[in-house]
């Protein structure tokens, strides 16, 4: 192995080192049982985050326009506790929130395929803390998706 070649694996990361040895890791939802690609594959991030945008300014409306009147520093506290009402609620009982409708996603279970409620809510309220959704495993499943045991599928 020459230099180039080691440094090559190094600014590649360690999949990618891994993957030229000889390693398989399949596609994202393999593990799972879960197709590559079409109805019910992982959801790819950015549909993930475009939802999550979706979601977010939706809430953010609401609570500039129906709860502080317009006085932005109150705002986004606000806009937290109606984004976890409205996840919690809304993925607990018809599987997907507004975002993730428009974008083509739902959460279901690993093992019955339906979110129960409280399911959702320890799901939503690690969603709300931020870092839990952003260390993600290899199949692209959040902290938060694993402790729920749930995954984000396309519909």
């Amino acid at each position: 192995m020459d230099n180039r070649q080691a440094m090559g694996s190094w600014l590649s990361g360690p999949r990618a080192a891994m993957e030229e040895s000889g390693a398989d890791f399949g596609y994202r939802g393999e593990q799972l049982g879960l197709p590559e690609d079409g109805p019910n594959s992982i959801a790819r991030p950015g549909r993930r985050l475009g939802a999550l945008a979706v979601d977010w300014g939706l809430c953010v409306l609401i609570a500039y326009g129906l709860i502080t009147d317009g006085y932005s520093p109150a705002t986004s506290n606000w806009a937290l506790l109606v984004f976890f009402v409205m996840s919690a609620l809304t993925v607990g009982t018809v599987g997907f929130t507004p975002g993730k409708r428009l974008f083509g996603l739902r959460v279901v279970a690993l093992e019955t395929g339906t979110v129960s409620p409280l399911r959702s809510l320890l799901r939503t309220l690690l969603l709300c803390l931020a870092i839990p959704a952003l260390i993600w495993d290899r199949d692209g499943r959040g902290l938060h998706d694993r402790f729920a045991r749930t995954v984000e599928v396309r519909i």
